[in-house]
């Protein structure tokens, strides 16, 4: 997670290319496509439910795809930094389960005052016994102590979390143990697979 001059721009010239790549990476991620085949025998290897789910995805969070402060206004609060190839990230607490039209965290690319929303996460406490969307792959996050700026450090007891942020002395938001992550990349192509927890692309957004 060349750049556009405005994040309207760039939301708008990623809408098309983004369905591409969610297209290709689902068939990706469901079988395997032998080289020579046609894009009309790929296609329909595609599995229908996950294009069902990512479409209701995106309709649901087209409304983020530039606008942080909706996010914000709708419960989602950052919860880490920018993380290299990956992005900053921001939870609403109150979403529960799994519904692919109420993502918990929106992960954001940010250059300057814009940012732009690349990929949507669940996170689980244990690998699902059946992955949530079809073809799946996980990552994972180290038990920590997160901070209300996005600050992070690792800990493997809530005893062993600062009261305030070391580095910034930002308030104490919350610990979470060791996490399992699904990571969707539906608003960013992304070469390396629609789950792959990190992205090539969004590199130039790393510094901000």
């Amino acid at each position: 997670m060349s750049i556009s001059k405005t994040i309207g721009t760039m939301a708008a010239s990623l809408a098309l290319i983004g369905i591409l790549a969610v297209g290709v990476s689902a068939a990706g991620a469901m079988t395997r496509i032998e080289p020579g085949a046609s894009r009309a025998t790929a296609a329909a290897h595609v599995n229908a439910t996950l294009v069902a789910d990512l479409a209701l995805a995106r309709v649901a969070t087209a409304k983020y795809v530039s606008n942080l402060q909706l996010a914000k206004a709708n419960g989602y609060g950052i919860i880490t930094k920018m993380i290299p190839n990956m992005g900053y990230h921001y939870m609403n607490p109150n979403v529960k389960g799994f519904d692919p039209r109420k993502p918990p965290i929106l992960v954001y690319e940010r250059r300057g005052a814009s940012w732009q929303l690349g990929a949507i996460e669940w996170v689980f406490t244990s690998k699902p016994s059946r992955p949530p969307l079809p073809g799946a792959t996980y990552g994972a996050f180290g038990a920590g102590c997160h901070y209300k700026d996005g600050s992070y450090v690792p800990a493997e007891a809530q005893s062993a979390c600062p009261t305030t942020a070391p580095k910034t002395g930002a308030a104490f938001n919350f610990r979470h143990p060791n996490l399992i992550t699904m990571h969707v990349w539906l608003w960013y192509p992304n070469p390396s697979g629609l789950f792959t927890s990190t992205n090539p692309l969004v590199a130039p957004f790393n510094n901000g």
